[in-house]
């Protein structure tokens, strides 16, 4: 079956991507605050400065997380008078504001594990840290899989930056108890700043990633190649369509642009061309609803300047269409 024709299951409406992706900042939030207050519990009993690694990164979540639940509201409004693209790029601003967060509590992190390792100090009750890291884990565990639940239906960059460091929690906790276990009951004095380090270079190295997401979309990256070719495709199958070129797409929060020029024939009067396009947007966005596409009529054999990018789509062997895929 020719890869256009097949058919798959339709994205989510707009609004239905809206309450999803309140419903995640939400949850988020109600986490973080629940961590943040067994956390303390556990750093005031054990004076752990991995515990207290731990406790800084849910303070860090719940104020990231905060942002994101203000930055999705924004994002989620309709197009207005001054933003006629939307305020999609909201998410990419917030999402910025959270790897500077998260870098921050990284620093913080390594400052504290350097003073820890000149200046050692006996880590108490460490069973009271361990009990409230495997409660941590649980939690977070059930919350990165609602939103990575989220994530698979909205390519939200903001609940996508958020999941990622809270996954980074869940193996946070898990090598704080080792920390403790060595800590506490072998007396490892350096285990617990050791650990510490660790967990400010993995808290790193995700602030990165999510920098690294927020700059593509701002910077206009272009969609995944799979989802640019079968917007070729598909364009190129409507009835009437004879070509398809200077094909660009981009991504503004939750909305996605695709630009084209679509080729006709030439003998056709401007109402019927006008048909086959507004077909070549209904056959795209009954795939992509939340696709806002731009197309430009062209008659075949006029001769126009082109990017040279299409001849990529062209040339390489046809898959089957895919989903925007991370």
């Amino acid at each position: 079956m020719n890869a256009v024709s097949r058919e798959r299951e339709p994205e989510l409406s707009v609004e239905q991507v809206g309450v999803l992706l309140r419903r995640a900042t939400m949850a988020s939030v109600s986490v973080a605050a629940v961590l943040i207050v067994v956390k303390w519990g556990a750093w005031w009993t054990t004076a752990s400065v991995s515990v207290l690694s731990s406790l800084v990164d849910s303070l860090l979540d719940a104020l990231a997380s905060l942002i994101n639940f203000f930055a999705v509201r924004i994002a989620l409004k309709p197009a207005d008078h001054n933003h006629r693209f939307g305020h999609g790029k909201t998410e990419a601003v917030a999402a910025m504001g959270q790897a500077l967060v998260i870098a921050g509590s990284a620093a913080f992190l390594v400052y504290e594990s350097v003073l820890r390792f000149i200046t050692p100090r006996a880590v108490a009750h460490g069973e009271v840290g361990i009990a409230v890291m495997v409660f941590s884990i649980v939690l977070t565990l059930v919350l990165v899989l609602y939103q990575r639940h989220v994530v698979r239906k909205t390519r939200s960059l903001a609940i996508d930056s958020d999941q990622l460091h809270y996954t980074g929690d869940i193996l946070m906790n898990g090598t704080i108890i080792v920390s403790l276990v060595g800590a506490d009951f072998f007396e490892w004095t350096w285990a617990d700043p050791l650990f510490g380090l660790l967990i400010a270079g993995y808290i790193l190295n995700s602030a990165r990633q999510i920098l690294s997401g927020a700059m593509a979309m701002l910077l206009d990256r272009e969609l995944p190649s799979e989802i640019r070719r079968d917007i070729f495709l598909r364009a190129r199958g409507v009835a009437g369509v004879r070509g398809v070129h200077d094909l660009r797409t981009r991504r503004s929060g939750m909305h996605y642009l695709a630009q084209m020029h679509v080729e006709l024939d030439p003998t056709l009067n401007l109402y019927d061309a006008h048909l086959i396009g507004e077909q070549v947007e209904r056959t795209i966005q009954a795939v992509y609803p939340q696709m806002e596409i731009l197309i430009h009529l062209d008659p075949e054999g006029y001769q126009e300047p082109e990017d040279g990018f299409d001849v990529v789509l062209e040339q390489r062997e046809k898959p089957e269409p895919q989903g925007f895929q991370k």
